[in-house]
């Protein structure tokens, strides 16, 4: 299928550049989609984020070449992308255990980490709930946008949420959403960026709740426009099988607006859903 195809096209690209810095735009544009979504995307599916598992390659091989040559290690670690040797001995010992030195002794053991493929895996016994809504109107989303560097969004998001709790802005935007519902996207709302593409090292995090009352002074408004949602309970469930089990199945493709996370109040069932801007393939 096409998204197989653009994953393993990733890990291609990937493996013939682990001698390089790696372009991590250039992996977004070869699986057609912002880097920040294929980096949560990948960290979901796999267990680990894209920079650990590079980094994980680039010293398995590493250490293949030490057992196998005589080169030298300030100029492996050179190779695999180390501005020192120390710092490559402090990687090298975290994964495999010893340091690079040892690892030349005969007999030693050391870790290899081979390069992963995508594949779909078919399961019985595992269904995926979701729901399809038809929003037919914009969604006028209040509340306030911070900057998020693209590849440390994933570590970066979580911390935004928790200064929210502590600063009040949490409170107020609860009060605002929760007291006068109005539809199904009454929560707190995370939105990532404007757009599905975020191709900048930089882009906006919105947090906020639909809000059709005269907007706070010190808040910011944010529209989307009416759309189609695949909706799914559970958010890291939800992006760990989103592209791996339903979107090659489904009929669907993403659409050009961001994905909505929702952390709906105490007591909803479920707790949390993300919501996936979706258009029929063509």
């Amino acid at each position: 299928m096409e998204w197989l195809e653009r994953m393993n096209r990733v890990l291609d690209y990937i493996e013939d550049h682990l001698e390089e810095k790696m372009d991590y735009k250039k992996i977004a544009q070869i699986a057609c989609c912002s880097e920040y979504h294929f980096s949560r995307m990948f960290s979901s599916i796999i267990g680990i984020s894209l920079s650990e598992y590079i980094r994980r390659r680039r010293l398995t091989l590493a250490a293949f070449e030490i057992q196998k040559s005589n080169h030298r290690i300030t100029d492996i670690a050179m190779k695999y992308g180390y501005d020192s040797v120390d710092s490559f001995t402090r990687a090298f010992k975290k994964t495999h255990g010893l340091t690079p030195t040892a690892a030349r002794e005969k007999g030693t053991s050391l870790k290899a980490f081979p390069k992963i493929s995508f594949q779909i895996s078919i399961k019985g016994d595992t269904e995926m709930e979701y729901r399809i809504e038809n929003v037919d109107f914009e969604l006028r989303i209040v509340g306030k946008g911070k900057t998020v560097k693209t590849s440390r969004a994933f570590k970066t998001i979580p911390t935004l949420w928790s200064t929210a709790r502590k600063d009040g802005l949490m409170d107020k935007l609860i009060d605002m959403s929760w007291e006068n519902p109005k539809c199904m996207l009454e929560s707190l709302l995370g939105v990532c960026g404007k757009e599905a593409a975020i191709t900048d090292e930089h882009f906006t995090y919105f947090m906020g709740v639909r809000y059709d009352g005269e907007s706070p002074e010190d808040l910011e408004t944010l529209i989307i426009p009416k759309s189609t949602w695949a909706v799914f309970p559970n958010i890291p469930e939800a992006w760990k099988r989103l592209y791996s089990e339903w979107v090659p199945t489904s009929g669907y493709e993403l659409a050009d607006l961001p994905c909505i996370e929702c952390y709906y109040p105490p007591k909803h069932k479920p707790g949390h859903e993300l919501w996936v801007p979706i258009i029929p393939k063509k």
